[in-house]
């Protein structure tokens, strides 16, 4: 049986600084529309804009971490 391994390590073997450099961007982008969002979703729910933003950072950290997409 094979050994439980993250994705993780088998993506980083072939990664380059150019890859590096639009991941980065890539992220920044996706950060430009996930926070807004976010603060509006919270206050259409009726809490603060700011456990909007505390959600979307966890979420996303936890996403990026156990995420399978290349």
């Amino acid at each position: 049986m094979n050994e439980l391994r993250p994705k993780l390590f088998d993506v980083m073997k072939g990664y380059s600084k150019a890859q590096l450099i639009k991941d980065i961007i890539a992220g920044i982008i996706v950060a430009i529309i996930a926070l807004p969002l976010s603060i509006a979703l919270a206050i259409a729910s009726g809490v603060g804009p700011e456990q909007g933003l505390y959600t979307a950072i966890i979420a996303g950290f936890f996403i990026s971490f156990f995420g399978g997409s290349r």
